[in-house]
């Protein structure tokens, strides 16, 4: 690993020394700097020339900050001569935006894309992706990794016996299937209209979960009003008890401590993707590791070996 450079923006320094101590790396460092016009710029203060650079920098809010951040580190680590530069993007907030819902919108996820790209991104390492054709708005080769594996082995610790993995929606039916398989258990979903970005209607549950404990599994939760509602008519059914599964929380506006306060729900389980705002006071919240994952795709990207391997569901 001698060739390698892993710096890391602000999102998330933490994530990228766990990676560091894993790949047994010292994180290289950096600086930005914030001019009185508001505008930044940012200073690698390690060689980059010939290497192989590792830019670790989920998109978490704020948003538009940690992008313009990344985007300045890819064109300084391209200007520095770097051989090869791989964006570990943990978290792709812009993936959300993967089709024109209305007239006159952009799809902000290929723009993003293209951004990435054209400020000299050669490579992209990310997870769990929002929807899989976002994956194709990349020009560049991507690494997509998920989380699965990471919640099942937590999951397994428990008692699983009388236990349903439920999927908010049909959207998200095909990973809670791919989940349900690694724990050899049943699955059912939610029947899900989206209204508005803060406002879901659910109206009914396919599958058997009465008197079931339920494990819930979305991609992300943010203000958690599909939870929210999902956990209203599974109530609605006599479930026993209920788990809420994510792989990015970023729990916006309150939503871990509504989400805890419910009397059904036993346990919150996420990754850190993203930092989790209020985690320290989240009784009922879990937060599992990525870092080994990341770390391991990022040596085998370094030594040019499959990082497919990852993805089976025997790994």
């Amino acid at each position: 690993m001698r060739e390698i450079t892993i710096f890391s923006g602000s999102a998330h320094r933490e994530l990228a020394a766990a990676i560091c101590h894993h790949l047994e790396v010292p994180l290289a460092p950096s600086r930005v700097t914030r001019f009185a016009n508001d505008c930044l710029e940012v200073q690698l203060l390690a060689n980059c020339r010939e290497r192989d650079v590792f830019i670790v920098q989920p998109l978490c809010p704020p948003v538009q900050e940690h992008l313009v951040e990344l985007l300045l580190m890819l064109d300084a680590a391209r200007g520095a001569s770097a051989a090869r530069i791989t964006v570990v993007m943990p978290h792709f907030a812009y993936a959300r935006s993967d089709k024109k819902g209305a007239p006159r919108i952009s799809i902000g996820a290929r723009l993003m894309a293209d951004l990435l790209q054209t400020a000299g991104a050669n490579r992209v390492l990310t997870m769990t992706l929002h929807s899989p054709q976002v994956h194709g708005f990349f020009g560049v080769p991507v690494d997509h990794l998920h989380a699965l594996h990471e919640l099942a082995r937590h999951f397994r610790k428990g008692d699983l016996s009388n236990t349903v993995v439920v999927s908010p929606d049909l959207g998200n039916a095909k990973e809670a299937s791919r989940f349900a398989r690694l724990l050899g258990l049943p699955v059912a979903a939610g029947a899900k209209e989206r209204i508005s970005d803060d406002k879901v209607v659910i109206s009914s549950i396919i599958g058997d979960v009465r008197g079931k404990d339920v494990v819930v599994l979305d991609d992300e939760i943010a203000r958690g009003s599909t939870i929210i509602e999902l956990l209203d008519r599974l109530a609605e059914h006599d479930i026993a008890s209920a788990r809420v599964a994510c792989t990015h929380g970023l729990f916006a506006d309150g939503a871990l401590e509504r989400i805890g306060k419910r009397d059904d729900v036993t346990e919150i389980v996420c990754t850190n993707t993203v930092p989790v705002p209020g985690a320290d006071q989240a009784p009922k919240l879990t937060v599992l590791s990525v870092a080994p994952a990341l770390a391991e795709a990022m040596r085998r990207i370094h030594n040019g070996e499959s990082v497919s391997v990852l993805f089976d569901e025997q790994h």
